[in-house]
């Protein structure tokens, strides 16, 4: 008896092995032509071994599915701008706190060393990203202390950033896509180490930049990519040169998405943290909250009583009575303070507002997308020169807003990309322009270019220039107004509900609006393998 089951288990370990090889095979063998693939002797390479995409920093899977966004108990506002609707949310990143003054604190130490010493309009770059300080001030308040020090002394470090405006978050985002990238490119040896901490080294236009990187590689680093690259891009045996090194593509899966502000459809999806009332294939009702339960204080044992978020608890109460109900929050409070939802996000009712992606309308309009809704896109491509390479900005371009602020368009050594022609929409059934912030949103005199008719005119005319006679101005609402959800410092608990939503220009800032970051999930929705039959 012993020998044969010496010879099962033989023939079981033999048949895994052939298994595993035969996977292994199969997995560097084309199925469409039976060439190798992956081959040390050349032929087609891909990355047929992904392990899936990682979290970038300070990031939280959320795992997609369908919700109704909108749909609150009350409207006591009556601008009946968050009607309920039934939409779709793929999955995706989003940070685990709103962005801190330390975090923003590292992007100014970068912005400064680069550029504000460069002279000229680069010192701009610096300026056009500080945060409006003044938002503090009130003219019958004392907050004097905040504006000189909430975002610089580390006793802020870990509370959120505030008088940032929604340009400035983007732009935000834009740079912190840039250094992730940088980092991963470092970690896999395609750079070498240590680069992207040399900061006092880099001048406008030789810093790293992920679409320069995939598009036009020899352009990256000012063309100096050769200089920095590290043992991995290198070839054996040749000289190196930016025409003998290999480059990382799209297809290996390294660099990440870019981070990005939510949509506002992600955001309410994210701040409900539904998963907890999931009963089979549908929920047990709709939370008013981020928490479960009507109530804005803690059920628990432990702490039953506390409040679960910082807001205004009533006029003249930013707190609570000191030593028994308080929230410990006069103002903000720092970003961890109270229990995160059950997807692991913290702060998404209270201590601040959150600016998010969306161009702002009265109306969701699910009748025309209800996957992964969105108002705002501007379909663009890459520009393309004569000589058939893809187009580099060599020169800073800065807008000046209509607070007289400055708004960072693009940086020297950044792609420079276009808006789609008539051409790339010529008989496509899905979309038929670039510029779609205003697609069916109920007003006919919405165009694309907008002229002397345009309905959504706020503050400034066509050319972006501020609109003298206030009696030209037509609507609070623009196509530069944009989204901001959750409730905040000061507001009242009926802002906590993550189906409440609110707008401001986005080249305004103001002292009750922060922001996160999210970035795009690329593989399949949830990344537990369910088993197959």
């Amino acid at each position: 008896m012993k020998t044969y089951t010496n010879l099962f288990i033989s023939a079981l370990i033999i048949a895994l092995l052939a298994s595993c090889s035969s996977s292994k095979r199969r997995s560097n063998v084309s199925q469409g032509t039976g060439l190798d693939i992956n081959s040390s002797r050349g032929g087609f390479q891909y990355e047929t071994n992904y392990k899936g995409q990682e979290a970038g920093p300070g990031l939280v899977f959320i795992p997609g599915g369908t919700f109704v966004k909108g749909r609150v108990q009350d409207d006591v506002m009556r601008d009946w701008n968050n009607t309920p609707v039934r939409v779709q949310v793929r999955s995706f990143y989003m940070d685990e706190t709103e962005v801190t003054n330390l975090m923003y604190n590292e992007y100014l130490d970068w912005l400064e060393r680069v550029y504000k010493n460069q002279g000229d309009a680069y010192s701009d770059v610096y300026a056009a990203a500080l945060p409006d300080t003044m938002v503090w001030r009130s003219p019958l308040g004392f907050n004097e202390d905040m504006v000189n020090n909430y975002l610089r002394h580390p006793s802020f470090q870990d509370y959120p950033v505030i008088g940032v405006t929604w340009q400035q978050a983007t732009n935000y985002a834009k740079w912190r896509t840039e250094r992730v990238n940088e980092g991963l490119l470092e970690r896999e040896g395609y750079i070498e180490k240590g680069v992207s901490l040399q900061i006092d080294s880099i001048s406008p236009g030789n810093e790293f930049n992920t679409q320069t990187y995939l598009r036009a590689p020899d352009k990256v680093y000012g063309g100096n990519i050769a200089d920095v690259a590290g043992r991995n891009a290198q070839p054996r045996g040749r000289e190196t040169d930016s025409t003998a090194l290999t480059f990382v593509k799209r297809e290996k899966g390294l660099l990440l998405p870019e981070y990005r502000l939510p949509t506002e459809a992600e955001w309410e999806y994210a701040a409900l943290g539904l998963s907890e009332l999931r009963e089979y294939n549908s929920y047990r009702g709709k939370k008013k909250y981020p928490w479960s339960g009507d109530s804005t204080r803690s059920t628990k044992r432990r702490n039953e009583g506390d409040q679960l978020a910082n807001f205004k608890q009533g006029k003249g109460d930013y707190s609570g009575v000191a030593g028994w109900s308080s929230d410990n929050a006069d103002i903000t409070a720092p970003v961890r303070a109270f229990p995160a939802n059950s997807f692991g996000l913290y702060g998404m009712a209270g201590n601040v507002a959150e600016w998010v992606a969306d161009v702002y309308r009265p109306i969701i309009n699910s009748d025309v997308s209800d996957m992964s809704y969105y108002r705002g896109n501007l379909y663009t491509k890459p520009a393309i020169g004569e000589d058939g390479k893809t187009v580099v900005v060599n020169e800073l371009e800065i807008d000046t807003t209509p607070n007289n602020k400055f708004n960072v368009k693009a940086l020297p050594g950044q792609v420079e990309f276009t808006e789609i022609d008539e051409s790339d929409a010529q008989f496509r059934p899905n979309f038929n322009r670039a510029y779609n912030p205003n697609y069916l949103d109920g007003d006919e005199k919405s165009i694309p270019n907008p002229d002397e008719t345009e309905m959504y005119k706020f503050a400034i005319d066509k050319d972006g220039n501020p609109i003298q006679n206030q009696n030209d101005v037509k609507s609070l609402v623009s196509d530069q107004t944009r989204v901001v959800k959750g409730g905040s410092w000061k507001d009242r608990a009926y802002w906590l509900d993550p189906a409440q939503r609110r707008y401001l220009p986005e080249f305004m800032a103001a002292d009750y609006i922060g922001f996160r970051c999210a970035m795009s999930y690329l593989g399949e929705s949830s990344k537990k393998k369910r088993p197959r039959d």
